[in-house]
Parts: C-alpha cells; sequence; structure tokens
C-alpha cells in the first residue's frame, strides 16, 4: 500500500444524478455520493479528473441553458485503510424481491440476493435508471425467456434476469464494462449465453426480452437494431431517459405501444411492445 492517497472532493449545485452518470462511465474506481457532490479516492493524482468534470460541466450548462456551480478540492492524505471506508459508504438496496449487496455483506435468506462489487463496476442498483430497470425485470421476465442486455455495465440487469431464469445474451461498446459483467456474474455463480465488446448491430437473434440502460440519445440512434431483435409479443425496456428527452425518444420507437412508464426522480423508463 502506498503512503499517501488523492481525495477529491466534489460539489455541483444541481443535477447530481447526471454528474453521478459522468463519473460511472469515466471513473476507473468508485466513488463516494454525499450530500451535493461526490467524494473520488485514488494512488494516483486526480488533476485529470477536475479537468473532465469542468468540461461537462461546460457542456451541460450549454445543453441545459442553466449556470452549474462546480467545485472541486483535491487533498494528499496519508493512506489508512481508505478502502475499508469506502466499501463501509456502500449500503445494501432492496428492489421488490431483489436484494442487492456489495461482496462484503451478507445475503439475505428470503429475497433473491446479487452480489456485485462496486470495486469492479458501477451498477450497484442505487441510481434510479439501474432501480427502474430492475423492477422491469422483476415484473416481465420469466422462465425460459430469452433476454438482451444492451449496454450490460456491470451486468446487475442481466443478473437479476438469469436469476429468475432467463438465458442471457449481454453486450458493451466498453471492453472493461464486459469484463465486469462476466466476473460479477461469476460472483452469483452464474454465466452468460454469449457476451461481447461492441454493439447491438451485431445481434443475430430475437429475444422475448431486451433492456437498453442507455443515455436517450444512444437510444434513438439504436432503435432499428434493439426492434430487429424483438421476437412477437416481446418486451422492450428503454432506460436511462431524462423526462424531458421521453418525447424525442418515443418519435423513433411510433411503432411501438407503451405498455407502462416508470418514473423516479427526472427519470423515465419505458416498456414497449411492437404494435
Amino acid at each position: 500500500m502506498q503512503e499517501h492517497y488523492y481525495e477529491l472532493v466534489v460539489t455541483v449545485s444541481s443535477h447530481n444524478s447526471l454528474f453521478s452518470d459522468f463519473l460511472s462511465d469515466t471513473l476507473p474506481v468508485g466513488f463516494e455520493e454525499i450530500d451535493g457532490g461526490f467524494i473520488i479516492r485514488s494512488e494516483d493524482e486526480l488533476d485529470t479528473m477536475i479537468w473532465g468534470l469542468e468540461q461537462f460541466t461546460e457542456a451541460l450548462q450549454k445543453a441545459l441553458g442553466e449556470t452549474i456551480e462546480l467545485e472541486c478540492v483535491q487533498s494528499k492524505l496519508q493512506n489508512s485503510d481508505w478502502v475499508e471506508t469506502y466499501q463501509k459508504s456502500i449500503e445494501p438496496l432492496q428492489i421488490e424481491n431483489f436484494y442487492i449487496h456489495p461482496t462484503w455483506n451478507e445475503a439475505n435468506p428470503d429475497l433473491i440476493n446479487i452480489a456485485i462489487d462496486p470495486a469492479l463496476a458501477f451498477g450497484t442498483g442505487h441510481h434510479p435508471t439501474t432501480a427502474s430497470a430492475i423492477r422491469a425485470i422483476s415484473k416481465y421476465v420469466k422462465s425460459g425467456d430469452e433476454f438482451l442486455d444492451v449496454g450490460c455495465g456491470s451486468g446487475i440487469l442481466s443478473i437479476a434476469a438469469m436469476k429468475l431464469g432467463a438465458t442471457v445474451d449481454a453486450c458493451d461498446t466498453d471492453p472493461i464494462s464486459v469484463e465486469n459483467s462476466i466476473v460479477n456474474a461469476e460472483l452469483n455463480e452464474l454465466s452468460f449465453a454469449k457476451i461481447w465488446e461492441g454493439s447491438s448491430s451485431l445481434v443475430d437473434k430475437k429475444y422475448d426480452m431486451v433492456v437498453a440502460n442507455i443515455v436517450a440519445d444512444v437510444l434513438t440512434f439504436i432503435a432499428k437494431d434493439l426492434k430487429k431483435s424483438l421476437k412477437q409479443d416481446a418486451i422492450l425496456v428503454l432506460s436511462g431517459i431524462l423526462d424531458k428527452y421521453e418525447k424525442k425518444v418515443l418519435n423513433f420507437y411510433k411503432d411501438c405501444e407503451v405498455v407502462e412508464k416508470i418514473e423516479q426522480d427526472e427519470w423515465v423508463t419505458l416498456i414497449l411492445k411492437l404494435k
């Protein structure tokens, strides 16, 4: 263990969930959410992360047409066991009949357990988009279903579907996410039928349920690929949509009916079927 580590305290005036998404997609290490911001800890200096946050804030201000205040304070601290401190900050979470817990917490014997190592990946179910997608999976996945997870991230949605008896394929354009998904599936003594680095355009079969927890713009770009991968009467779950972009996304899915809409905070998850 190194003698020192770096701690970056990030404070933002608004849109914490968007900053959380940005950090989840950018950081190779975990981070802690606090009131009004985040704490990032690393054995390496975090100057590049500060620059990235500043660039993201500037782009977000232009996109939203509003002022967002960002403060980043980096400190060099004596290295005690900060990993243990971080681990204690990750709480287990119940969503429907699922109990999602970090690997250092005990399983719940009365629920369907999903073990996730936050040191390896970020999708721990705490973000509204992930939680809503898990609720959809809990309601619509049936044993024996063929399931596709597009943009699998930590693999948590795939694991939830496997726990309900589905056969799961998955993909992600990020090779680290593919690796993390495989590792997290193994933590749960599960495995993918097929998983690949790349997009949904490489899909060569049809599924009973397809889930894509990705940002709104990407959901519009890959609309044709997602719809082509659906069996007749299949369920399509689109998550990661800010409520202000719901209509924009639905414009690309006009040949689908909205079966259900799950709303949490400023996020929307759409459950669709082809008409």
